[in-house]
């Protein structure tokens, strides 16, 4: 693997078009793909995108590597899925529509990786025609090792809670804890370690367009998540020349084949196309400072567009540390009902509207239309304190944000770590009108 030293390394930007190589003289000058590539190497090229897409939304890398990905492509037999399913998946549940909540998922004490961990929660939308998404979990307490993954139905945007991960990619390798974010490509070779031991967190699988960032609008240049925030990795590969696996997930199916060596061979690559990572404390959010709490939105990281705009396929939202100055207003979310669906984790510390019964690692699911907002504590605490500014410190909490509803899986409708409760914290909301 290069940097030589083992250290690991990065290059800033997102969407940028990037050039590295781990040895010196594998990235050919000039033209992509030589008559011979320098040092006995491979040429090929990944594409993310059709090849007349504009070439503003243009995806590709060119590889170049010691054995082509056509080595990789034969032999491949159907496994059982697990735990792991793709939308549509609307009949597994039978639960009604409410408000819903899980307790966080222990990771267990059988042997298990991030692949074989990996939990769906809910699904939405449909992979067939490229829309929508799915919720995950992963619990993890073994390094993938000579294991290796590519998906095919869509990106793979992972956010570590408790521990840090270790992603290798075709591209190099980075490195997340809590706090920062991982976005692995639709169809990037990758494995996932355990550095520091066992690791939990939660996916979130776009089966549509990739994640940007999005638009500014009235806010201007700067401000929310900047580009030259996002680290993408320098070429690193594995020269290991004993049997692996390659696992791939297509159209909700998995299938697993054989390999002699490692599929991580790629020496030096350039593109557009590539695994970046984020921590989400640079994020610079921006709000109200005069009076009302404003809409969610002001806290997007990233977003998959739909074909409606301003109607996002996905939404990546955080709610992170920040000043909270408004007069005489209710400064935590208000009640509301959403003709988008809200799938909501807990990273780190205490949510404000939930600071009771929403712990890190748990998650909700607030669908379509369905009321929620602070729970009767959260209210009547907010709607009686003195409104002196305050800062809402050492806390994380995120969103998934879509247009599809989100079904939950059999798997998450089954678990008795869901709150049945939940509904409950409402309970204590009484009538206050009193007209004159």
């Amino acid at each position: 693997m290069s940097p030589r030293d083992g250290s690991i390394a990065y290059m800033t930007g997102f969407e940028n078009s990037f050039a590295t190589e781990a040895v010196e003289g594998a990235l050919p000058i000039m033209r992509n793909s030589p008559q011979k590539a320098p040092q006995g190497l491979y040429a090929e090229q990944l594409s993310g995108s059709a090849f007349t897409a504009p070439r503003h939304a243009n995806k590709r890398t060119w590889f170049y590597r010691i054995r082509p990905s056509v080595k990789h492509g034969r032999g491949f037999r159907q496994v059982d899925h697990g735990l792991i399913r793709t939308a549509p998946c609307r009949d597994e549940s039978s639960l009604p529509i409410a408000q819903m909540r899980w307790h966080p998922i222990a990771i267990p004490s059988e042997p298990c990786t991030f692949l074989s961990g990996l939990r769906t929660i809910c699904t939405g939308g449909d992979v067939h025609m490229q829309a929508g998404m799915a919720s995950h979990v992963y619990v993890a307490n073994q390094s993938m090792g000579d294991d290796y993954f590519y998906n095919c139905d869509g990106e793979m945007l992972l956010v570590p809670q408790e521990n840090s991960i270790r992603v290798f990619t075709e591209c190099g390798i980075l490195d997340a804890a809590p706090g920062e974010i991982v976005i692995v490509p639709k169809g990037m070779k990758f494995k996932v370690d355990l550095p520091n031991g066992p690791a939990r967190g939660y996916v979130c699988e776009n089966y549509g367009s990739y994640l940007t960032l999005p638009e500014r609008g009235p806010i201007g240049a700067n401000c929310l998540a900047n580009p030259r925030d996002f680290l993408a990795p320098v070429a690193a590969f594995e020269d290991k020349e004993r049997p692996c696996r390659m696992f791939v997930k297509a159209l909700g199916k998995l299938y697993v084949t054989d390999l002699p060596q490692s599929p991580l061979d790629v020496v030096a690559w350039h593109g557009n196309f590539a695994p970046v990572k984020y921590d989400l404390r640079r994020f610079s959010p921006v709000g109200s400072i005069l009076f009302d709490h404003p809409d969610p939105s002001i806290y997007t990281v990233l977003t998959s567009a739909s074909d409606t705009p301003g109607t996002a396929n996905v939404d990546f939202v955080i709610f992170p540390e920040r000043w909270i100055v408004m007069e005489n207003s209710f400064r935590p979310p208000w009640y509301h009902m959403n003709v988008m669906s809200e799938f909501m984790g807990l990273i780190y510390g205490v949510y404000d509207a939930k600071p009771g019964g929403f712990v890190p690692g748990g998650m909700s699911l607030h669908n379509a239309l369905i009321a929620h907002g602070p729970d009767a504590e959260a209210f009547e605490k907010a709607s009686n304190k003195p409104l002196h500014p305050e800062k809402l410190s050492g806390t994380m909490a995120f969103m998934f944000e879509t247009r599809f509803p989100l079904s939950p899986t059999a798997y998450a409708s089954s678990l008795d770590l869901m709150d049945g409760a939940y509904p409950d914290c409402w309970d204590r909301i009484e009538r206050a009108f009193a007209p004159t």
